[in-house]
């Protein structure tokens, strides 16, 4: 063969290797993470999850983003209630190890580890929004954070100056009153656009304030569903035997059923009113005032969307929508959160990368916020640490079968023995068919609990026969050995994660007695 065909044939399998190698390194490429995270945002107000409130089509964006991706329906919270779920996030560890059990809780430095190892696997990282976890989010790399839970309107931002946490400050504002929402998007995209470090991946925590209460929508939402009649839950009305049997009902409420702080207080429902229309009234503003404010996070993911696009980097980028817990809109005549019930457990969790998951995807198993930290950890190509009580569902991302092992319950347990919205402090089990709650009715050690105990209770119901939790079966007799089961469950559950109730002699008393 011609000395020079031979030459050829060398540079072409070199030049055809170099592709290759090229190629393997793009796929290796690690992808940004874009987390996406509301406050109160219940998964039944999403459109994709098609509760009674998919028809007003109230989440345009997150629906496409559910199509472009995969939602999961069975994700649950580990304790419904703003500042321990954030500090589970960042330390993938229950409420009783983090030591954030109550609304009083921080996290140091020290503690923020998800920050700490996702820079350390090689990205720029970012928190910027609704911290609340009231220390210096110092492990970020870029931190612009709300102080507390912020205001809606012209917010004031912390941020890393001259001076020590947390005395530098800006407001956000303009000639008109501008929206957290739409100032916490403007702050991504501004850093997204002029990031420091853009040959590595981007890690951005993205946290709006909204849709917390008090439900301030910005203005030119103010006429959105003005002549709608948004649906209400048919548990609004009939509560039938949900809740404690023989005691008193607990919980804030849309009607007038607690006295002391109801919806109608909240959105200024005039008191001459029959208790119907009342009830019919604090509903409507309620729902309105939520889904407004729903709308302006809707909208401004939309930004955030069209700017990956813009850049390039939508393909390259893992988008992921969660909220910190759910949300009760009315059902059994509740308001807020912080219940082991339904609405209030579930959290929506909605995940668009098209390299590695298939379009309009679902799955259902069982996964609770312990696993977020791990799951964000393999996402960015670095390894969880033992002290992580969650594991990663990345796999089941991907459309992967679970692992055999995988969990087939999951653990609850709220602290803040009637502070706020009157529920007593409990603990319990759900599975996919069952779910037990304990409501042991004690402050304990909890830093900002009420000190007056309640009765303790159990309640028992089931999920296939009754999803909407209307009846308690704890004392139905054909449901004895379920409960046996299921208190045997609870426990190997409590052991599992170390919440054991050696600690607390008064709890173990309750225990003996209901």
């Amino acid at each position: 063969m011609p000395t020079k065909y031979c030459v050829c044939l060398i540079v072409s399998c070199f030049t055809l290797l170099y592709t290759l190698d090229s190629v393997v390194k793009a796929e290796e490429k690690q992808p940004n993470i874009l987390y996406i995270m509301s406050d109160d945002h219940a998964a039944h107000s999403i459109g994709a999850y098609g509760g009674r409130l998919a028809s007003l089509n109230p989440t345009p964006t997150l629906d496409r983003l559910a199509k472009e991706g995969i939602l999961l329906k069975n994700v649950f919270c580990t304790n419904s209630i703003c500042t321990p779920s954030r500090a589970t996030l960042m330390t993938g560890q229950y409420s009783h190890v983090n030591g954030v059990t109550t609304l009083n809780g921080a996290i140091g430095k020290e503690n923020q580890h998800l920050a700490r190892l996702i820079k350390n696997a090689g990205y720029e990282t970012a928190m910027i929004g609704k911290w609340h976890l009231k220390k210096e989010p110092a492990a970020f790399d870029y931190y612009t954070v709300l102080p507390g839970q912020g205001s809606y309107f012209n917010p004031v931002f912390r941020v890393r100056g001259p001076k020590p946490w947390p005395k530098n400050e800006f407001r956000a504002g303009g000639y008109d009153s501008k929206h957290s929402s739409d100032v916490i998007t403007d702050l991504s995209l501004k850093w997204l656009k002029n990031r420091k470090q853009k040959q590595k991946p981007f890690f951005l925590m993205h946290h709006f304030k909204a849709p917390h209460d008090n439900f301030e929508n910005a203005e030119r939402y103010d006429w959105l569903y003005q002549d709608v009649k948004i649906p209400e839950p048919e548990t609004l009305w009939n509560r039938g035997q949900h809740g404690p049997l023989d005691l008193a009902r607990y919980g804030t409420s849309v009607s007038r059923r607690n006295e002391r702080r109801n919806m109608g207080h909240h959105m200024f429902v005039d008191e001459s009113l029959s208790s119907d229309e009342y009830t019919r009234e604090a509903y409507q503003r309620y729902l309105k005032k939520f889904l407004r404010c729903v709308r302006g996070v809707d909208d401004n993911i939309k930004r955030l969307l069209e700017h990956l696009e813009k850049t390039g980097e939508l393909e390259n980028t893992i988008i992921i929508y969660t909220a910190d817990q759910g949300f009760m809109l009315g059902e059994h005549d509740y308001i807020d959160k912080r219940w082991m019930y339904e609405e209030s457990l579930r959290m929506p969790f909605i995940v668009r990368y098209p390299k590695w998951i298939k379009a309009k995807s679902t799955n259902e198993n069982i996964i609770n916020n312990v696993d977020f930290a791990p799951t964000l950890l393999e996402m960015a190509g670095a390894k969880k640490p033992d002290f992580m009580q969650g594991r990663s569902f990345l796999p089941i991302l991907k459309g992967e079968k679970a692992p055999a092992d995988w969990p087939k319950a999951t653990y609850y347990r709220y602290w803040m023995h009637m502070a706020h919205h009157d529920n007593p402090a409990h603990y319990g089990i759900r599975t996919n068919d069952f779910k037990l709650i304990f409501f042991y009715g004690l402050p304990l050690d909890a830093p900002g609990a009420v000190k007056k105990p309640t009765p303790p209770h159990w309640e028992l119901y089931d999920l296939k026969k009754d999803p909407h939790e209307t009846k308690n079966v704890i004392a139905d007799p054909a449901y004895a050995p379920i409960v046996k089961k299921l208190k045997q469950q609870l426990n190997q559950l409590k052991k599992q994660v170390g919440d054991t109730d050696e600690a607390y002699p008064e709890l173990k008393a309750r225990l003996g007695e209901s």
